[in-house]
């Protein structure tokens, strides 16, 4: 490979609230046993060359002050979605600075709705949605994602429209490809959601940061590339952030053709008069929008997707009563253990005090909203995920 995916990083210390922090703190890792970071969602390669490199270019410039956006920043971002995602036509105006997708989502949500108001979102949910959610006093309507015969993940259209029109919702949120459930939407599938919304007049919030992040067989299809009425009435929100592991460096952007969404939306991030772009950020995404960093995402994808088949594999042969779907994109599996522990006369809780106690640091799936399941992160070199493997067969699933 060109790229190093294998160092084994010591992120202690280092700014990184996936090892500095255990999100269980009634819990001790065992002595001797390093924490092995699989539950917030970044990763734990070395970042792409390409933007360390544009970081320590601009770094040799000992002057940091106030600055516009450049050219340069849009113009990487139209071919970026051009090469990676198909999309023809986008121009500069469309494209729109957001400190993260979640202070867009929120911009969005306090331009187009009150408080009281309900919002529909798909269960199992991204956390941080419920959290802005909650947090803005909006109601939280659910409509369920279920696994059909083949286990793959299906929305319910009826459901959707049903609780849409007995609601009375006017905005909902749409994950594309889908955390936690990695599903990669089918353009047909996205069609049938954009019906849905359009018939019952809603405006629709596209995250699709995960978008870069899949796999062979599944393309990510960009929500507003699949009808008109779908590029007229949907906000969406990506970033470099997750591709590239950049969290800590903050940045995402909105696409918005309609020009009266863009303005709402705008005009809200814009009341907190910190909605702005950090100098090292823009240059963190020149660096990874490049020729190069496209090339590390790509060799980055067979890493994950060998690591995400490996885990998969190592735990439906091992630990009889777990299953998941096969993640289409996304680095995260979602894992339903309820089987394996009413088999064995184990909650859920004491499971995933288990993990942590052996140094697997997961995450608990029902503050997504599925209790059953345990969230677990598999950007790891290799060698972590093996050890992981082993430490859950030895100490956990017994």
């Amino acid at each position: 490979m060109e790229f190093d995916f294998t160092t084994i990083l010591d992120r202690r210390g280092k700014d990184a609230l996936a090892v500095d922090v255990i999100p269980y703190p009634d819990v001790t890792v065992e002595d001797g046993l390093r924490p092995i970071p699989m539950w917030v969602a970044d990763m734990s390669f070395p970042a792409a060359p390409s933007v360390v490199e544009a970081i320590e270019a601009r770094l040799s410039h000992p002057n940091f002050g106030y600055f516009l956006l450049p050219d340069a920043y849009y113009d990487a971002i139209i071919r970026w979605q051009r090469t990676r995602h198909g999309v023809e036509g986008l121009q500069k105006e469309q494209i729109g600075y957001e400190n993260g997708v979640l202070g867009g989502v929120s911009a969005a949500i306090r331009a187009f709705t009150k408080e009281g108001d309900p919002i529909l979102v798909h269960s199992p949910t991204y956390i941080g949605f419920l959290h802005v959610l909650e947090d803005l006093n909006r109601r939280v309507v659910t409509s369920s994602l279920t696994r059909d015969e083949a286990g793959v993940w299906r929305m319910d259209y009826a459901d959707m429209a049903q609780k849409i029109r007995e609601n009375g919702i006017r905005l909902v949120i749409f994950c594309s490809p889908h955390n936690p459930c990695g599903r990669v939407w089918e353009r047909e599938e996205i069609e049938r959601a954009m019906a849905v919304y359009r018939d019952c007049g809603c405006t629709v919030l596209s995250d699709e940061i995960w978008a870069d992040l899949t796999f062979p067989g599944h393309p990510h299809i960009p929500t507003q590339s699949v009808s008109d009425d779908a590029r007229e009435r949907t906000i969406a929100f990506y970033a470099p952030s997750k591709t590239f592991s950049l969290a800590g460096l903050i940045g995402s952007y909105h696409i918005i053709y309609n020009e009266e969404l863009r303005k709402a939306v705008t005009d809200k991030g814009d009341e907190t008069y910190y909605n702005s772009c950090n100098v090292l950020s823009l240059h963190a995404l020149l660096g990874a929008y490049s020729e190069r960093g496209a090339r590390w995402v790509d060799e980055l994808l067979t890493v994950l997707y060998g690591n995400l088949k490996y885990v998969k594999t190592f735990m439906e042969t091992h630990f009889k009563g777990v299953s998941m779907f096969l993640p289409e994109g996304t680095y995260m599996l979602f894992l339903n253990c309820r089987a394996w522990c009413d088999a064995h006369g184990v909650t859920m809780d004491e499971l995933l005090k288990r993990g942590v106690r052996a140094g697997v640091i997961w995450q608990n799936g029902a503050a997504f909203g599925d209790p059953d399941c345990i969230r677990m992160n598999v950007a790891l070199p290799f060698a972590l995920v093996e050890e992981a493997m082993q430490r859950l067969k030895e100490r956990v699933f017994i």
